[in-house]
């Protein structure tokens, strides 16, 4: 595997897992919404999982990962259009994309493709 894709890919991991411990369980909508520093952490890691994203696209365009440009285009959202984010936006990424997300990386770093 190539070292800099498996950096990738291992950033993205870990960059759930740090919203997943950032969130606690139970995932609740309020407790996020009234905590600006979660917001900003989660926000950041969003980021950075952007960002991995495209460098992957970079070396491997036909990735199995779904919603490439949807990550990228998230990570330019919250760096460039801070004023437009929501909190129930970001909220149902954290619910309802980074769990596929991480199986997704979790399956290619097993593979070691």
């Amino acid at each position: 595997m190539n070292n800099k894709y498996y950096q990738a890919l291992q950033a993205i991991k870990t960059c759930i897992e740090n919203i997943d411990n950032f969130i606690g369980t139970p995932k609740v909508f309020e407790q996020y919404e009234s905590n600006a520093l979660l917001q900003a952490a989660v926000e950041r890691n969003l980021e950075i999982i952007g960002e991995a994203t495209k460098r992957l696209l970079i070396i491997d365009p036909t990735i199995a990962i779904s919603n490439t440009r949807s990550i990228i285009n998230t990570r330019n959202k919250i760096s460039h259009g801070y004023d437009e984010i929501e909190n129930p936006q970001i909220w149902g990424i954290i619910i309802n994309h980074l769990p596929i997300l991480k199986i997704e990386v979790e399956n290619l770093l097993n593979a070691g493709i």
